[in-house]
């Protein structure tokens, strides 16, 4: 009998939500996703000390003083690890812009493009790298121009049903709601253990966009994310995608239980029926969402918050190096 995870992949297309490149390797996704945080915990094993050393000596040698020397440094062990992982995957790697650029447009494009040139000059083609922003107006709108380029764009730290209908009016090639925070939100907010998984708040969110993305013909992918449990995952199955943690891969490949598929499109989808918003718009039903407002901050200051320490990593090794 074939296992969940087996019976998961005829549905969705399973993405590793790590920066363990030996976990990628075991379970073999057809895409991968890495942030700062999962950066930040692949940095502290001293397996990939040398890709680590490879960021700082082109930090060293690229830049022109400590500060540009520590942000050519960050960029190039994002791009390391990106590359790496292309080595593995069939599909396509996310490497996410520093989160503390997420309510600046102008600065989160041309960061975008100087990931996308660094690929470039380690032999990834843009095809291969999702540019993953954060889903404020500001990175929304950011992504749309990188789009018009061809650089493709993963819209993360989505919370709510506004931005992912502002997602698809910008056209971006895929959107990671962030499922297991939003329940953690409901769960605090409403003093209870937790949800079953049709009942899950984050398995509902995901839901209410598939089906509104699939009724408008909208081809943005829907990629699942931030899981807490099996549950919440196999509730979603039929999802585009699903990138799902090592822990979570081995929970679904030593469970038998049947898996019916939950999530399936309906129809050709009719682009008449998509709702349209201005920034005015979009900022004011984002702020009557207390849970996508608080989420998407915290989110943002978390990510942030493990970029400075994956800055003072490389900045402790840098000046070792001098």
């Amino acid at each position: 009998m074939a296992s969940q995870l087996q019976e998961l992949k005829k549905h969705t297309i399973i993405v590793a939500d790590t920066g363990d490149i030996e976990a990628i390797r075991k379970w073999k996704p057809t895409d991968a996703t890495t942030n700062p945080s999962l950066l930040l915990a692949a940095c502290e094993d001293p397996k990939y000390s040398h890709l680590i050393d490879q960021a700082i000596e082109h930090g060293r040698k690229h830049g022109r003083d400590e500060k540009s020397k520590l942000s050519l440094a960050m960029d190039k062990l994002a791009v390391t690890f990106g590359k790496e992982i292309t080595n593995i995957v069939s599909g396509l790697v996310s490497t996410e812009v520093d989160a503390r650029l997420s309510f600046d447009e102008e600065a989160s494009y041309q960061k975008a493009r100087q990931l996308i040139d660094m690929y470039k000059e380690v032999g990834v083609p843009k095809e291969r790298i999702l540019i993953k922003v954060a889903s404020t107006w500001e990175g929304i709108k950011a992504a749309q121009r990188l789009e018009k380029e061809g650089i493709h764009c993963n819209l993360t730290l989505l919370f709510s049903f506004v931005q992912a209908i502002a997602c698809a009016e910008a056209g971006v090639t895929l959107i990671s709601p962030f499922v297991g925070r939003i329940m953690d939100w409901y769960v605090k907010a409403n003093g209870v253990k937790g949800y079953a998984p049709d009942d899950d708040p984050g398995v509902k969110s995901v839901t209410q966009i598939y089906d509104y993305y699939k009724k408008i013909g909208c081809k943005t992918v829907v990629m699942g994310a931030s899981f807490r449990n099996k549950g919440q995952i196999t509730a979603l199955t039929g999802c585009d995608k699903l990138t799902i943690a090592p822990n979570l891969l081995a929970e679904l490949d030593a469970s038998k239980d049947p898996l019916p598929r939950k999530l399936k499109p309906e129809g050709k989808g009719d682009p008449s029926k998509a709702i349209h918003l201005n920034e005015k718009e979009f900022r004011w039903q984002l702020n009557e969402d207390q849970m996508a407002t608080e989420k998407l901050a915290e989110g943002i200051r978390k990510f942030a918050a493990d970029a400075i320490k994956l800055e003072k990593i490389l900045q402790s090794r840098l000046k070792a190096k001098l």
